[in-house]
């Protein structure tokens, strides 16, 4: 199977007003959209759209709730003046465990025929149960040879926390090579890096034995991920950091639509 699992690290290192940063363990998956029925017929510890230790499930990802999630990020990519139906499309996201997950970002790595990474399409959630996705193309001026990263950027349009506001753009550069997968985005303002944060992941396969092992490891990581959201959230709110109203975005995002 080309799918596997992404083990290793996440990091955030706010610089402004005050600088803050954080560390913790994570693990993902990184699936072929095309075989996971395939992934779900071989393992006992992962299920696709059923009960299971490990589930994945189409309705959990896409702005509009998928009912097959190849289907609907093929759709996306031909919205957006692309042909993918031969391109292999990596969903690097994490999973339910015990029926629950959150995910802040998930990242579908889509490479054309040749097996260039063509397009990165991130997939953002908030706490406030808002979804919104990003579609990158690399810069026209980035490197393209072979074991270069992918580098591109973005406007931020979309609420992610009460304690960043809506201005900013970020950088994005992506490296994602046969031992695992490196990931950085700088929120920048006026010149200067606001958030950075990064995701470095080794590959390990993904099989009942080596979820198994970080299921033990790690347990409830999905449970732990929306409760450290919330710890860290209190420890900015009581350094004084800026606090931004997400009802007042709300607002303003159905009255542009």
């Amino acid at each position: 199977m080309r799918s596997t699992l992404l083990v290793g690290k996440v990091r955030h290192r706010r610089a402004q007003p005050f600088t803050y940063a954080l560390e913790h363990d994570v693990w993902y998956g990184a699936l072929d959209v095309d075989e996971l029925d395939a992934v779900a017929g071989r393992l006992r510890l992962f299920g696709r759209n059923c009960r299971g230790v490990t589930e994945f499930r189409d309705v959990d990802h896409l702005p509009e709730p998928a009912r097959d999630v190849a289907t609907g990020i093929r759709a996306l990519l031909r919205s957006e003046g692309e042909a993918p139906d031969d391109w292999q499309i990596t969903l690097v996201t994490n999973l339910r465990v015990l029926g629950y997950v959150f995910n802040p970002a998930s990242f579908f790595l889509c490479r054309d025929e040749a097996g260039a990474l063509r397009v990165v399409v991130i997939e953002v959630h908030n706490t406030f149960r808002d979804r919104h996705v990003y579609t990158l193309r690399p810069w026209p001026n980035a490197p393209r040879t072979e074991g270069d990263p992918f580098v591109a950027s973005m406007a931020k349009d979309f609420f992610v926390s009460p304690f960043i506001s809506m201005d900013g753009n970020y950088a994005v550069h992506v490296r994602d090579g046969q031992d695992g997968l490196r990931l950085a985005i700088d929120l920048r303002r006026d010149g200067r890096s606001f958030l950075s944060t990064s995701l470095v992941l080794r590959r390990r396969p993904l099989t009942d034995r080596m979820l198994l092992r970080l299921l033990l490891r790690h347990p409830l990581v999905t449970h732990k991920t929306i409760g450290l959201i919330h710890w860290h959230g209190l420890r900015l709110w009581l350094r004084g950091a800026p606090f931004f109203r997400h009802g007042a975005w709300a607002r303003d995002r159905v009255a542009a639509r």
